[in-house]
C-alpha cells in the first residue's frame, strides 16, 4: 500500500477502528445512518443505562463519527461519515493484496483440478 495515499492521521484511524470495535457503538452508527436520534431514542434497542450509550456516544464523537446538536430539550446525534470513508480508503490499500492472493488460489485450484482429471482418467485405464 502507498502511503503517500493514505490521508487519514494515525490518531484518527486509531480512534475510528477502537470505536468501531464495540457491536453496540457500530449499532448506534447503523441507527444513525437512517437519521439522527436523541439519547433516548438510542437507548431504546438495547438493554443498557443511558449513562452507558451516552459513554458509547462519546467514543464515536471523539473518534469523529458523530457530531451532536441540540434541538429544545433533546440532544441529538448525527452520523460523520467522512472518518468511515477515510477508513475504506485505508482498507482498500490491501484490496490489491487480496485480489492477487485470490487469483493465485484460483491458479492452483485450477492445477490442482487439473491434475486430477488427468491423473483420475489414468487410474481409469490401469484398473480396467
Amino acid at each position: 500500500m502507498d502511503q503517500a495515499t493514505v490521508e487519514i492521521n494515525e490518531e484518527q484511524l486509531d480512534a475510528v477502528f477502537g470505536a468501531l470495535a464495540d457491536r453496540t457503538r457500530r449499532a448506534i452508527l447503523a441507527r444513525l445512518a437512517e437519521g439522527e436520534a436523541s439519547v433516548n431514542e438510542l437507548c431504546a434497542p438495547f438493554v443498557l443505562s443511558q449513562p452507558a450509550i451516552s459513554q458509547h456516544l462519546k467514543v464515536l464523537e471523539r473518534a469523529g463519527l458523530i457530531s451532536r446538536s441540540r434541538r429544545g430539550t433533546a440532544r441529538l446525534s448525527h452520523l460523520e461519515a467522512d472518518p468511515l470513508r477515510e477508513a475504506v480508503t485505508w482498507l482498500g490499500g490491501y484490496r490489491e493484496y487480496w485480489e492477487e492472493s485470490y487469483e493465485r488460489l484460483d491458479e492452483l485450484l485450477g492445477a490442482i483440478r487439473k491434475n486430477e482429471r488427468s491423473g483420475g482418467s489414468d487410474q481409469e485405464r490401469s484398473t480396467s
